[in-house]
């Protein structure tokens, strides 16, 4: 923790209690405790100019301007922000009326994208409580309290105590550079605690997303989930069901393409929550001894490449996910009389099919994981060209990557791996003395042909008599 931050913290003759009473967030009206520039370690350092120039533009034409959230968190824990986002009491309309590069998304949560390059800036209105509809300024919630649609504004407050999260409702104010926190927010933060806004199941039920979002945070800061956040998420896993493919899309690339893959897969699997996202899957780790293990090498990898700023692609860990169901239906294809391949296709078909309903995967993923899975049975496939062939497939390096974890796992016996490692590195005699220790020889390596034995024909009789 920053030097000046704590010395807010331990300011004499202020005790913990009196600056962070819990009385106020337990009836859901904390008082707004108002930290000034000189107690905390925020700047506009910390701040892409993007954001900054969002924030000016808002407060120069008289409107509330705050950063808000993760930045915030990010910045009193000791990190960089990547990400900004801004509340403002301006209506998406007088946003996208201020900055010509902007556009309105959203119908469930309507929000504005500034675009500035590559960078986006979020902009998004005060919320209001669900039930204050007036024009055409709607909530809907579904029986189960599922939150359909939520564009009521309020302010500021009412805003605060509608985010998930205490460590999120932390708000930069750009007039005075004070952070202005709503829920106690900074207390948890020195605690290392997750811990929801409001009644737990309210909030779960309204969006059940928020499990998947406290498992990310508590995995990618080593965060506690605090008792009351933590007790309904095995009840409420089942109520990830009702979420669209294309949203759960969204969250997994959020959880998994982070660098703390292997920490949330595991949070995920402890509470879960996995086998609502990858229901088969998730029945196949309970029957495969190595297919949990699978999956947390591939997230190691990935972890490890995203930690290297090497390029990631979501295709090789939803190969590495959904192999095990692959292999289980293949085994059911062949044992009705299908060959390998045509069983394997099959296979394919059927596990990404199901899981459709539950995680969409566009194509531009799915067909690279495809060509990933037909791949590992061209691999032991050592003959004549075909071999060359496969090291040429544009596929070839992700299919050789899973392989080896596939090795590591313990589905296959070590040694595949090896011959490949070798072999796509070689020179051309050390790649035919490889091909020689398998019996194979491909057209054209330099190495001598078997001449073929040519059929004598029989000669052709009456009745067939030599």
């Amino acid at each position: 923790m920053f030097k000046g931050f704590t010395r807010f913290l331990q300011s004499p003759g202020e005790s913990l209690k009196s600056l962070f009473g819990t009385e106020g967030a337990a009836a859901g009206t904390p008082e707004v405790r108002v930290i000034p520039r000189e107690d905390h370690p925020v700047s506009r350092q910390h701040f892409s100019d993007a954001a900054l120039k969002v924030l000016y533009r808002l407060h120069n034409a008289g409107h509330e301007a705050y950063l808000v959230g993760g930045c915030i968190r990010d910045a009193l824990l000791g990190r960089m922000p990547k990400d900004f986002d801004v509340a403002t009491d301006a209506t998406p309309e007088e946003v996208k009326a201020l900055f010509r590069n902007s556009r309105i998304i959203g119908r469930r949560f309507r929000i504005v994208h500034v675009r500035f390059g590559r960078e986006v800036i979020e902009v998004t209105t005060f919320r209001g409580k669900p039930g204050d509809d007036h024009a055409d300024h709607i909530a809907q919630q579904s029986d189960d309290g599922l939150l359909l649609r939520d564009n009521v504004w309020g302010d500021i407050q009412e805003d605060a105590l509608r985010r998930d999260f205490t460590i999120n409702a932390l708000y930069y104010s750009i007039a005075d550079f004070s952070i202005h926190d709503f829920a106690d927010g900074v207390r948890d933060i020195e605690a290392r605690t997750l811990r929801l806004i409001g009644d737990p199941d309210t909030r779960y039920r309204e969006d059940p997303v928020r499990m998947l979002r406290a498992v990310r945070f508590a995995a990618k800061l080593d965060f506690h989930l605090a008792p009351a956040t933590e007790a309904p998420i095995h009840e409420f896993a089942p109520l990830l069901l009702q979420i669209p493919p294309a949203r759960l899309f969204d969250e997994v690339l959020k959880l998994f393409m982070a660098g703390h893959g292997v920490a949330t897969f595991q949070l995920l699997r402890h509470y879960g929550l996995f086998d609502m996202l990858f229901p088969e899957a998730g029945e196949a780790m309970a029957e495969l001894p190595w297919a949990e293990r699978l999956v947390e090498l591939a997230l190691e990898s990935t972890d490890r490449r995203i930690h290297e700023e090497r390029p990631v692609t979501p295709a090789f860990l939803f190969a590495a996910i959904l192999w095990g169901p692959v292999v289980q239906r293949q085994a059911e294809q062949e044992a009705r009389g299908l060959p390998a391949i045509p069983a394997l296709q099959a296979a394919s078909q059927q596990v990404v099919s199901r899981q459709l309903q539950h995680v969409s995967i566009p194509k531009r993923f799915s067909l690279p994981m495809r060509d990933i899975w037909d791949l590992q049975q061209r691999l032991p496939l050592r003959r004549g060209r075909r071999v060359f062939q496969t090291r040429e497939h544009p596929r070839f390096r992700a299919a050789y990557d899973m392989l080896l974890l596939r090795e590591g796992a313990g589905e296959l016996e070590p040694g595949l791996g090896d011959w490949w490692t070798v072999f796509q590195d070689a020179d051309e005699h050390e790649q035919a003395r490889l091909l020689d220790k398998v019996g194979a020889h491909p057209a054209g390596s330099g190495t001598p042909k078997r001449k073929r034995r040519r059929r004598r024909r029989k000669p052709r009789g009456g009745n067939g008599d030599a």
